[in-house]
């Protein structure tokens, strides 16, 4: 058991030796040092991430520049407060931007926004060979650090909007690039992500059409309600949080579904790809199915491709075997035929040593 749950144990077990003499001032210590610990954990987060942003320049800066940037998007979903006088002010994300050390600044060049997985998670070195591969053929690349974030703190984490206004922290990094820098394409923008980050690449494509040549949703979180009813009920607690929904599912079925791509499927106009697999123990291949199907109901065309329990699990695409850069491959070439990079991979022989030096 973790040094917190024991202490958390300990406390609870003080607690039930008093708690026939209704000790309010003791459940006040315990409600207190519990929030100790909490604090405790966001800067244990924060100060990890300062660690994880100098492995960034240390694993990525010989084939890109790095910046880490830091942007408006939308206001809260909902005032934390009923008497929050600044609810209605644009919240700040942050974002990595990745540009190929061989940029030509008189020429345009593709974009990728590539948001992170995870419930609360972030964007850390872990992908640093799919980065290596992207700015190699020559793509631009854009990571926000959507709200609910780890790493920057309470108030970060607390500002989670899972399926919901998270999507604008997404199209806020696209619009940034754009904004800012010449070079980027706006006609060749594409987003890619695996799991959450499959939810929010479905998500901008389907809310915002317009706004993309092309989609890969790897592994994606296709629908709330099948998710939430198929994983452990801690899980529904990050979403039933007082400073999230504050509801389950059962209490308020609308709000999940509105979090939901399958509830979107008809609106699908954009070239996409979707991978799932098999033997994925995190967001299980019935739930990516679901998406499958609700997109065949509606007769949009699409690509997929369910693999047959690869190595991996849920980041069988994700790792460092050949099997899983080979599937990689394939998803650059997806990209190719629509962003037509200034250096596609020929081989993945290629593409192996772009990545990871050698072949």
């Amino acid at each position: 058991m973790r040094p917190k749950l024991l202490f958390v144990a300990f406390l609870l077990s003080v607690f039930s030796v008093f708690s026939q003499n209704n000790d309010s001032t003791l459940l006040k210590e315990i409600k207190k040092l519990n929030n100790k610990l909490d604090d405790y954990r966001h800067t244990f987060d924060q100060i990890l991430k300062n660690v994880d942003d100098v492995l960034w320049f240390e694993r990525v800066s010989d084939v890109a520049y790095i910046d880490k940037v830091r942007i408006a998007s939308t206001p809260r979903w909902k005032p934390r407060t009923a008497d929050d006088r600044f609810a209605g002010n644009k919240l700040q994300i942050y974002a990595y931007v990745f540009f190929p050390n061989d940029i030509n600044y008189q020429k345009k060049y593709p974009l990728i926004v590539l948001p992170h997985g995870g419930v609360h998670a972030d964007f850390t070195t872990y992908h640093t060979h799919i980065v290596r591969e992207m700015v190699a053929q020559g793509y631009i690349v854009i990571a926000p650090e959507y709200r609910g974030s780890t790493g920057y703190g309470k108030t970060y984490y607390e500002n989670i909007d899972y399926g919901g206004r998270e999507n604008d922290d997404a199209m806020a990094s696209r619009d940034y690039m754009l904004e800012n820098y010449s070079f980027v394409d706006r006609d060749r923008v594409a987003i890619v992500g695996w799991s959450h980050g499959g939810m929010i690449a479905l998500m901008q494509i389907l809310q915002h059409p317009e706004a993309y040549k092309c989609a890969f949703a790897g592994v994606p979180v296709s629908d709330l309600h099948n998710r939430l009813a198929s994983h452990e009920a801690s899980y529904t607690a990050y979403f039933s949080a007082d400073y999230f929904i504050g509801q389950t599912p059962q209490e308020n079925p609308q709000e999940y579904t509105r979090r939901s791509p399958t509830h979107y499927a008809k609106n699908l106009q954009t070239p996409l790809l979707i991978h799932t697999n098999t033997n994925d123990n995190d967001v299980y291949v019935e739930e990516v199915k679901l998406m499958i199907d609700s997109l065949k109901f509606y007769g949009k065309d699409f690509e997929y491709r369910i693999f047959e329990n690869s190595s991996g699990g849920h980041s069988f695409d994700r790792i460092d075997m050949k099997e899983a850069t080979d599937i990689r491959f394939s998803i650059y070439k997806f990209l190719e035929k629509h962003l037509n990079p200034p250096k596609p991979f020929k081989t993945e022989k290629a593409m192996r040593k772009a990545g990871y030096g050698f072949n």
